[in-house]
């Protein structure tokens, strides 16, 4: 019987032929990806709908262009005017070579918080550091060629030394209400889980600091504009703590919640020198300066015009 033999090149060509099919699949595959990706590159994302409805009354919608307007027209101008000049005032350090450390912030922060707790209630501390930076840098460029005397300085420090002495703060929110049933059943909600921030804005009747979850802001044993009652409870506190019912001097009652507790401090002379220094050379200026006076020197622009 006889065989055809095929010759050995043949067969070598066949089995190289078929090693190769995984690779070419593997080729066209890989292209058809590339393809797929570059279309769906070139093809852009579909904008949000601006007549998405995001609430309804009485089977109304509220929108979320009549939303996002609504908003603008709130905040909008104040939000980015902040932030305008957070940027003019950042560009300004760069180029007048000025900076501002940590401890300057925090030493700025105290020194707020002793006169004023308040001024920053309902304000996260990120964004109060960062007006405050921005103040700083500002002030800095405002006094960089004032000269003041030392003995001016040390003398301004020896005269307010109760300044420098910082009382141990707490960072109170409350809930006012009118009868001490009322207190009490707020109590009550509270150690069941309900939040203090939610209950104050629902039933506080003090609408200052209701809106603000009952944030009263640092207070201290010197606060003369809250309540006695409220100022004697919290002294003391710790973190996190929650108290009874407060009566009031006005015949309503309180509940208080401490969130923090900054320790008092003392400062040197050396380490408010630079503060007091500054003090005495912005009483020099002749008007008030804001960092818009900037602008145009940083060629800053923004989306309402001049």
């Amino acid at each position: 019987m006889k065989y055809n033999r095929k010759p050995e090149g043949t067969t070598s060509l066949q089995k190289r032929k078929l090693k190769t099919k995984p690779l070419i699949l593997l080729i066209g595959i890989l292209l058809a990806f590339n393809i797929f990706w570059l279309v769906g590159w070139l093809i852009p994302d579909k904008p949000k709908q601006t007549d998405e409805e995001v609430a309804s009354v009485a089977g109304k919608p509220i929108t979320r262009e009549q939303w996002m307007s609504a908003m603008e027209k709130e905040v909008g101008r104040e939000t980015l005017l902040d932030l305008v000049n957070e940027k003019v005032m950042a560009v300004a350090a760069e180029q007048y070579g000025i900076d501002v450390s940590e401890k300057e912030v925090d030493l700025e922060i105290a020194l707020i918080r002793s006169v004023d707790g308040r001024s920053h209630s309902g304000q996260d501390e990120e964004g109060m550091r960062k007006k405050i930076r921005s103040n700083l840098i500002l002030e800095k460029v405002l006094t960089k060629d004032i000269v003041v005397k030392d003995n001016a300085v040390k003398k301004q420090y020896d005269e307010n030394t109760a300044l420098y002495n910082i009382l141990t703060a707490y960072r109170t929110a409350i809930i006012v209400v009118p009868t001490k049933a009322d207190a009490e059943q707020t109590i009550e909600e509270l150690s069941k889980g309900s939040s203090f921030d939610v209950l104050a804005k629902e039933r506080s009747t003090d609408l200052a600091s209701a809106s603000l979850g009952g944030d009263i802001g640092y207070i201290n044993d010197s606060t003369d504009s809250i309540d006695k009652a409220i100022v004697e409870t919290v002294a003391n506190a710790n973190e996190g703590m929650t108290s009874g019912v407060i009566a009031l001097s006005d015949g309503t009652y309180a509940v208080t919640h401490v969130s923090e507790v900054v320790k008092g401090q003392s400062f040197k002379f050396k380490e408010v020198k630079d503060h007091i220094k500054r003090e005495i050379a912005l009483e020099q200026l002749p008007q008030t300066v804001s960092p818009e006076a900037f602008w145009k020197e940083f060629d800053a622009k923004w989306f309402y015009g001049k």
